[in-house]
């Protein structure tokens, strides 16, 4: 069990540093729905929905590659990391030449409002400036990982985040208090500040993503630009699977934001969805669960795979992976009434009823997450295509059936029924290619009984905070007794 021990103190580093970048970037919703009306908030949401797609298709799905690359190939590491960054930084230079040259239509195809037009050329500018540097800096944060630099790899990211909130800080409140005050330099100010200007936000992101850049100079620096074509060849033929499962996912994370702001009326579009990606925020905590979990299990799970035991490793893991998820996702909807604080502005708390589907998706995302690694290890990513793609047709077909009727309701309802599908099919294919000896009974059981307490916190008892921390509390008490022989040996045996 002491593999398991290792496995969570480096998930702990990089659980630790995703909380509190995530939190940093938290504390600023309350700010933005404060400061934004809706309407402008709706397309902060739209622009960062398109760059997660655009994201993916950057990443080629070489990250998960590299890490597979170094496992099977580990006499030729250095030649594995040159393919991967090389590959990136051909696409990513493309994007960025094409993109800056086609900035006008791109603009004009995200408004039809001309007196717009302008501002949203910037953002465009703005975020493939962001895009550009964020996908080459792919590889060098996997190398930190796979190379068990969880600290350092945790502080970049934490002064990404720490860059991207003080930048949004000194242009929303210290500027305007500058120039209000006739202090220093507010001469200067005047002549450019805009006020509250949402492309403001976006010009802090692309300093941070600067900043980033230059923190990763030593991993830059240790890449040779040599490309090997055999190589290459293998390692395309396990990565362009791994793209189209990565855009389906970013579909089915994101689409539903682009979507609404198409199917709605023009009148409440952007309404609709700033209440959306308002309320989305309030899921984070179990999406950085998930993300700091995915950070460490994904090199581990390449490097244990040779162990005797690496199978019943991986069910010992997805079944204490599935408690924690669960316990979050109680837990989020028995405090409710006060994670809606951080939503400043009651006109988006309209939109709290679509928190528990969300929640749940995400359950079912970081179950799914864990699941599949069984294509991964085994050469099969073509499995995780198919399934990524029958999650995308859902979320398509479904969200424009749902939309124009139930708005970002049918959003949040489709989002979970799409990763609660791509769950279902993981396990099922996973037990027949790559059994793992995972506990289904028990965590079945887990499943279900925290939908019942959330039933019974959300609606049932009309989230009363105090009747749904009580039913958080009995389910912990319930799962420490039922699992206490088992956390004793993980925790103590050596």
């Amino acid at each position: 069990m002491s593999v398991i021990k290792k496995f969570l103190g480096q998930t702990a580093i990089y659980g630790l540093s995703t909380v509190f970048s995530r939190l940093f970037n938290f504390i600023l919703t309350p700010i933005y729905t404060s400061k934004f009306a809706a309407g402008t908030y709706g397309i902060f949401t739209t622009m960062y929905a398109y760059a997660s797609l655009i994201n993916a298709v950057l990443a080629f799905g070489m990250e998960s590659t590299y890490f597979r690359y170094l496992n099977k190939h580990e006499d030729r590491k250095q030649e594995v990391y040159n393919n991967s960054f090389l590959v990136i930084a051909f696409i990513s230079t493309l994007f960025l030449i094409t993109g800056l040259v086609l900035s006008n239509q791109i603009a004009a195809y995200l408004t039809d409002d001309p007196k717009q037009l302008t501002d949203y050329k910037h953002y465009v500018q703005f975020f493939i400036g962001i895009l550009f540097i964020d996908a080459i800096c792919v590889i060098p944060f996997a190398k930190l990982r796979a190379d068990e630099k969880a600290f350092k790899y945790s502080l970049i990211k934490f002064l990404n985040i720490g860059c991207f909130v003080g930048f949004n800080l000194l242009f929303i409140y210290i500027i305007p208090w500058i120039i209000k005050h006739d202090l220093p330099m507010a001469a200067w100010f005047s002549s450019w500040y805009r006020g509250v200007w949402v492309g403001y936000v976006f010009v802090a992101n692309l300093i941070a993503s600067v900043m980033t850049l230059i923190m990763l100079l030593p991993e830059f620096l240790k890449l040779q630009l040599k490309f090997d074509k055999e190589l290459f060849g293998k390692m395309f033929s396990y990565s362009w699977p791994v793209l189209i499962a990565n855009l389906s996912f970013i579909v089915n994370e994101n689409l539903d934001k682009i979507v609404l702001s198409r199917l709605l009326p023009d009148a409440i579009a952007d309404y609709e969805v700033g209440v959306y990606g308002a309320v989305c925020k309030i899921a984070i905590f179990i999406s950085i669960f998930v993300t700091a979990f995915r950070l460490g299990a994904e090199p581990f799970f390449f490097s244990h795979a040779k162990k005797e035991n690496a199978k019943q490793t991986y069910a010992v893991i997805l079944h204490y992976f599935v408690i924690a998820l669960v316990v979050l996702f109680v837990g989020l909807i028995a405090n409710i009434e006060v994670l809606k604080f951080f939503i400043r502005k009651p006109e988006y708390w309209v939109g709290l009823p679509a928190v528990p589907y969300l929640l749940f998706g995400y359950v079912c995302l970081g179950v799914y997450s864990n699941l599949s690694i069984w294509y991964r290890l085994s050469d099969q990513t073509r499995f995780g295509l198919y399934i990524s793609i029958i999650g995308a047709l859902i979320t398509i077909v479904f969200n424009f059936v749902l939309i124009p009727k139930y708005s970002y309701m049918g959003s949040a309802w489709v989002s979970m029924l799409a990763y609660f599908v791509m769950m279902v099919i993981s396990y099922i294919l996973g037990q027949k290619y790559y059994p793992i000896p995972y506990d289904l009974k028990r965590i079945l059981s887990y499943l279900i009984i925290s939908v019942v307490l959330v039933i019974l916190s959300f609606w049932v008892f009309n989230r009363n905070i105090y009747i749904g921390n009580v039913l958080l509390l009995a389910f912990i008490g319930g799962i420490i007794y039922f699992e206490k022989d088992q956390l004793k040996s993980i925790l103590f045996k050596k």
